[in-house]
């Protein structure tokens, strides 16, 4: 059971939006207050490819960046 309930915890569609033809696109007033995203942070893009293809981006505060690489270094390392 525990794998479940951190599967539901994993993943979530948080919102749907649209690339205007420039490729910008805007992030929901409520979702950048819920990752407490200001006017200014810098936000890591990563891309994860499956079958050598993109599948999907993950946007990352740049600030947290070292902490996640940090603690996947140290499973990998454990």
């Amino acid at each position: 059971m525990a794998g479940k309930n951190n599967k539901e915890n994993c993943c979530n569609v948080e919102s749907v939006i649209t690339v205007d033809e420039r490729g910008q696109m805007v992030l929901p007033k409520e979702i950048r207050e819920k990752a407490n995203i200001k006017a200014g942070d810098k936000l890591a893009v990563v891309s994860l490819k499956k079958e050598g293809k993109f599948c999907c981006i993950a946007l990352i505060k740049a600030e947290n960046l070292s902490g996640l690489v940090i603690d996947l270094l140290g499973t990998i390392i454990k």
